[in-house]
């Protein structure tokens, strides 16, 4: 059974720094990414960093040089990390960590193994 978890969040003012972390146990990553999503509130879905596992990392355009992924790996469990730094209220959301995430129509969850999501919010 593929177990996603996330950890972190919570409240930071314009500026700040925050760091989520997200364990994955139970997936076999191969030919797959993994990463975090963010779901502002009332908006779409949207990737936010992906780490695949030759090493390939994209980010959304709009945290480009602000947040940085990293990925580690203990007996089979795997930690994807996301840095976020020089935050704005532009960056609030509920972000969620998945395992060969799909998003579809502007909604997450549409495939690949998600977890239950924790939210930032950034004041102005």
């Amino acid at each position: 059974e593929v177990q996603v978890v996330e950890s972190g969040g919570g409240s930071v003012q314009t500026g700040g720094s925050m760091r989520l972390s997200c364990t994955i146990s139970g997936f076999k990553f191969h030919d797959a990414a993994l990463g975090w999503y963010r779901q502002p509130p009332g908006d779409m879905c949207e990737l936010v960093s992906t780490i695949s596992d030759d090493g390939e990392i994209i980010y959304t355009d709009s945290v480009k040089g602000r947040f940085i992924i990293s990925h580690s790996q203990d007996n089979g469990k795997h930690t994807v990390d996301l840095q976020m730094n020089s935050l704005t209220p532009k960056d609030t959301a509920a972000y969620l960590c998945a395992a060969d995430g799909i998003i579809s129509g502007g909604h997450c969850r549409m495939g690949g193994y998600w977890g239950q999501g924790t939210q930032v919010t950034v004041s102005s």
